[in-house]
């Protein structure tokens, strides 16, 4: 059945879209042109600033009001830096420094960058609170794992990157930090009360509403004493009654992508995922990385089938609309530069560097740097020290394909990685060698108590971003 053309267009104002590639392809300027709120841009999209300027104002000068979104968290999740690794450290370091004053002008120098290259809205600050050191999908994009801590930190966080025009969207509400599963693959379950979600999950979020984020990104995890079987994405508890009526928040409520497990296993599509999260209480949709014409279709009809249907009421997709619509004239307002110095990220990630032990003597080590899996939302970003090396001074190989008979018994080792104390065969490779060699450990993912004995020094960077990694190599006066 033909889709009504206002009804067509209504719905496309409450989608972000992508493409894929550098330069946008006509069915998404004519998808522009029909209404389609914005595109959100992934690495696949970034070659220089020039070129990505060069699309934005392609993008805007379609029609007034084009919204063009990005994740650039900066530290381990970036889009800008996708091919160097990010220059400012991560969530994590900034909350093990605890300065809001320094979070403040890291956000402020991140949304300045955003705001050249001609993006919206950053999709950040993450305000999870990282409860858990199994965390898949957050651990070094929290702050902290202390309530308090990340609140401040969300604030400022906010506060800095609106000051460049740039509007934020604080997420995921309302809180992915104790999930040990991630949600672009499954869905994940938090077991908890309203109690412990409202002492422990909540006070980021209620900081960043009064912070002013003009955007607040849901999180497709499963809270079954609030949301039952469904993600918070579709539970009108969670977006309606919690985040509207409790918190307060009046700004536009962005979906996590719409594409990814814990949305599509439960919804069965992306197009019934959308009409669901319209009618829970969401305004805009991330439909996803991977998107075309046809998905674009289907999306638009499973909305307008739900609004004829009567699930999805009218009134409700307007005021999405209407909403987003806001935050777009919200970024429409003049900016105003904020210069910073070019060295801000690397002076910031030394402030966060860890060192326990002696890190004397070993300029002219070995480095072993541990192969480890990246998430979803981090991609193949270049991280750590072995960027940073001579390629005849390092070995990168996973824990288990390395033998401590096989290292040059002359040189130091400096053994890094990501999450060492989550791996047994690190673990393991780790206190043999420190038997036969002097070895600094260096540890970039999420901090843990677990310390190898023997180790000369360990060094914990909160993070394994280009400005972590620098500051690590400092620590260590590696010679590169």
């Amino acid at each position: 059945m033909p889709i009504d053309p206002g009804l067509r267009r209504l719905t496309l104002r409450t989608l972000l879209a992508a493409f894929p590639g550098p330069s946008a392809p006509d069915w998404s300027l004519q998808l522009l042109s029909d209404g389609l709120a914005g595109q959100t841009l992934f690495a696949s999209n970034i070659t220089n600033p020039v070129d990505v300027s060069t699309m934005t104002s392609q993008l805007h000068s379609v029609r007034p009001g084009v919204l063009v979104a990005m994740d650039e968290e900066a530290g381990d999740v970036t889009r800008l830096g996708h091919a160097t690794g990010s220059p400012y450290p991560g969530n994590t370091a900034l909350g093990a420094v605890d300065d809001p004053v320094l979070t403040h002008d890291i956000y402020q120098a991140v949304g300045s960058e955003l705001a050249a290259l001609g993006i919206d809205i950053d999709l950040a600050p993450t305000a999870d609170v990282n409860t858990t050191t199994h965390n898949l999908v957050i651990g070094t994009r929290a702050f902290s794992a202390d309530p308090t801590v990340t609140a401040r930190h969300t604030a400022a966080a906010v506060k800095g990157l609106q000051s460049t025009g740039v509007a934020a969207c604080t997420k995921h509400f309302p809180g992915h930090g104790s999930t040990t599963s991630d949600s672009h693959t499954s869905l994940p379950t938090i077991d908890a009360d309203r109690a412990l979600l409202t002492a422990r999950d909540l006070p980021p979020f209620a900081a960043a509403v009064e912070a002013g984020t003009q955007a607040i990104m849901t999180a497709h995890i499963r809270i079954p004493a609030l949301t039952g079987d469904d993600p918070a994405t579709f539970s009108p508890t969670i977006l309606r009654t919690l985040l509207r009526e409790e918190l307060g928040f009046q700004g536009a409520i962005i979906t996590d992508a719409l594409e990814m497990a814990g949305a599509v296993l439960t919804a069965g599509s992306v197009g019934a995922a959308a009409a669901r999260a319209l009618t829970a209480g969401a305004d805009l949709l991330c439909i996803g990385a991977q998107v075309t014409p046809e998905l674009i279709d289907h999306v638009v009809e499973e909305v307008a089938a739900a609004v004829t249907a009567g699930r999805l009421p009218l009134s409700r997709l307007e005021d999405a609309a209407t909403r987003t619509a806001a935050l777009a004239t919200w970024t429409t307002r003049p900016r105003t530069p904020q210069p910073h110095s070019a060295t801000i990220g690397l002076e910031a990630a030394r402030r966060a560097i860890k060192i326990e032990g002696d890190p004397t003597g070993f300029a002219q080590a070995l480095l072993i740097q541990l192969d480890a899996p990246h998430s979803i939302a981090e991609g193949k970003v270049p991280w750590g020290l072995a960027p940073l090396t001579p390629r005849d001074s390092k070995l990168i190989a996973p824990a288990s394909e390395i033998s401590p008979a096989d290292l040059p018994a002359d040189r130091p080792v400096i053994i890094a990685g990501r999450r060492l104390y989550r791996s047994e065969p690190a673990r393991t490779l780790i206190n043999a060698v420190t038997t036969t060699h002097r070895v600094a450990v260096v540890e970039m993912g999420w901090p843990s108590p677990w310390r190898p004995t023997g180790a000369a020094t360990f060094i914990t960077s909160f993070g394994a971003s280009q400005a972590n990694s620098r500051a690590a190599a400092e620590a260590l006066n590696l010679t590169p």
